[in-house]
């Protein structure tokens, strides 16, 4: 206010001075000289008004610009100093990334119950998937392996087939429940499970896994393996499913103080417009910003995609 009021005051008090100090006359009727000398004034009065204000305003320009270019998904993603008029703004500045600051806290506390939700229904499904349905299909195999060797003679190679499609079935099972809930995560670690789900993989699709994980990795919370566990699982679903690729290599490790997960494939590469926009790849940032970590994509037409997360080393969620 004080800054544009300034600008006017300073404009008035300019023309107050040209009015007292210059022989200027204005006659009735005014005449054709007087008219272009009072027009041009007024123009240059106008101009001159107009650049003051627009320069007491850029700050707030610049702030509009430094807004917009926010992403609350970068848990660092905050307002600087505004340069040269930083006094000015400096208490809405440290304002609005208190704000910032709320809203990102917010944000992440909301994406952890929802994620922690979402893992208490995916082992509910995951045991029940096990015990339940597991169990029931074993009994009725075994019902139908015994009626394949005592029944009718005729019925046998139909029971024998029935029986084989029963036990696909129930690996098909295992299979789902153990991606529900990774039982060697909590049996073995974190570069174990990750061995186990690579190495499934690679029998599972015709994509050569390679795996370059560290054993010198810091000590880290549950929370923060479980986070690099999905988040690979999913970068690694999405290279059987989508990539097109022969191979894929697997690195966990501990670069520049920062623990870095990278999944790598030699595919077809990503569209430019779904690398923010898909599903599975929000649900990897969300886990990402849960964890106080970044997640990105680079992927090159028939290059191939690579999928970096990176979380901080001393493994505070």
């Amino acid at each position: 206010m004080w800054r544009a009021g300034l600008a006017n005051g300073a404009v008035f008090v300019v023309v107050f001075a040209l009015i007292l100090l210059t022989p200027v006359t204005v006659s009735a009727p005014i005449r054709l000289t007087e008219a272009i000398v009072i027009g041009l004034g007024l123009a240059a009065m106008f101009a001159v008004n107009v650049l003051l204000v627009r320069r007491a305003l850029a700050p707030l320009e610049e702030l509009g610009d430094r807004m917009g270019q926010i992403d609350l998904r970068d848990p660092d993603s905050r307002i600087a100093e505004l340069g040269a008029y930083g006094p000015i703004l400096t208490q809405f500045v440290e304002t609005l990334n208190t704000m910032l600051n709320r809203l990102a806290e917010e944000r992440r506390a909301g994406a952890r119950a929802a994620l922690a939700a979402q893992e208490r229904e995916r082992l509910r499904i995951g045991r029940a998937l096990h015990d339940e349905a597991g169990q029931t299909l074993t009994a009725v195999a075994l019902e139908v392996e015994r009626a394949a060797t005592s029944g009718p003679a005729d019925q046998r190679e139909q029971m024998a087939a029935l029986a084989s499609q029963l036990h696909k079935s129930l690996d098909d099972i295992r299979r789902i429940s153990r991606d529900l809930r990774p039982e060697a995560l909590d049996d073995l670690g974190l570069v174990n499970a990750l061995i186990a789900l690579t190495r499934r993989v690679d029998r599972q699709g015709g994509v050569r896994v390679e795996r370059r994980l560290s054993t010198e990795l810091p000590r880290l919370s549950t929370e923060l393996e479980l986070v690099i566990y999905r988040v690979a699982q999913e970068a690694l679903t999405n290279v059987l499913r989508h990539a097109e690729a022969s191979e894929c290599v697997v690195s966990l490790e501990v670069l520049n103080g920062q623990i870095e997960l990278r999944v790598s494939d030699d595919g077809v590469g990503m569209p430019f417009e779904l690398r923010e926009d898909t599903i599975g790849i929000e649900g990897m940032r969300e886990r990402a910003l849960l964890a106080n970590g970044t997640l990105s994509v680079e992927s090159r037409r028939r290059k191939g995609t690579d999928v970096i997360l990176r979380l901080p080393a001393e493994g505070d969620a």
